[in-house]
């Protein structure tokens, strides 16, 4: 299995921590971001490479990081110095994928999210179902929908319908930014990219997968913490006490 991690935003909201570093790269407690995602990860053994996406202008730092650990990680520059022209995130997958000739189970995160539970646990939902599929949690709060993914799902888990973005979301099922690809639906992004899917949510091209075959979105059995200003990172790094057992 293959890990992309998406790492090619410029995180302008964060800016002046963010303006000449990487948010993936940020510390929280003992580790960076990445360290508590790709540490956490590699216990189950199951992916092979870690793919970092990079934009042109943070690549050298995630070159840097890679250095420093012990599994296989390859950082793709996706060649863009700005937020004015990043790929967007499914294009940045596609480039990937191309780029490095990927072909194989994928597990596609976001590199700028921390999980109070392992993503093994993920992994294993994932593998049981034998399809691709997405983490879903319960959001109370109306207005941080407006800029999520929103699923509906049936009594199986069975994605019925997914939303990126919507002015008018149907449920209180937020989706972060994981998700896991079968080898047959990594083949797709490109279909789905010429079909007109989204590009800039990473979790467009499941909105469109989930209506051509089976997805399941998985509830999520403890707390993501994003980070998107400079508060909700010193929030976060008060808070945050790591993987729980």
């Amino acid at each position: 299995m293959k890990c992309l991690i998406l790492a090619a935003g410029y995180a302008t909201r964060l800016y002046p921590l963010t303006e000449n570093f990487p948010k993936p790269l940020l510390t929280v407690g003992d580790k960076t971001i990445l360290d508590w995602l790709v540490d956490d990860l590699d216990t189950a053994g199951a992916v092979d490479e870690y793919v970092v996406i990079s934009n042109h202008k943070y690549a050298h730092h995630f070159d840097a990081w890679a250095k420093t650990k012990p599994q296989q990680i390859t950082v793709v520059d996706d060649g863009t110095d700005t937020n004015e022209t990043r790929l967007g995130a499914v294009k940045d997958i596609q480039y990937a994928i191309e780029t490095l000739s990927l072909d194989d189970d994928m597990l596609v995160i976001a590199g700028d999210n921390l999980l109070d539970f392992s993503l093994t646990r993920f992994m294993t939902y994932a593998k049981e179902k034998n399809a691709s599929c997405i983490m879903r949690y319960y959001e109370p709060n109306d207005q941080k929908l407006l800029k999520c993914g929103v699923v509906t799902v049936d009594e199986s888990d069975r994605i019925l319908n997914m939303t990126e973005k919507s002015p008018t979301p149907a449920t209180h099922g937020c989706c972060p930014p994981f998700y896991y690809y079968t080898k047959a639906d990594a083949r797709l992004v490109q279909k789905g990219i010429e079909a007109g899917c989204g590009t800039d949510a990473p979790g467009s091209y499941i909105a469109w997968l989930c209506n051509r075959t089976e997805v399941y979105a998985m509830e999520m059995p403890g707390k993501r913490y994003d980070i998107g200003n400079p508060e909700s990172y010193e929030r976060v790094k008060a808070e945050y006490r790591g993987i729980r057992s």
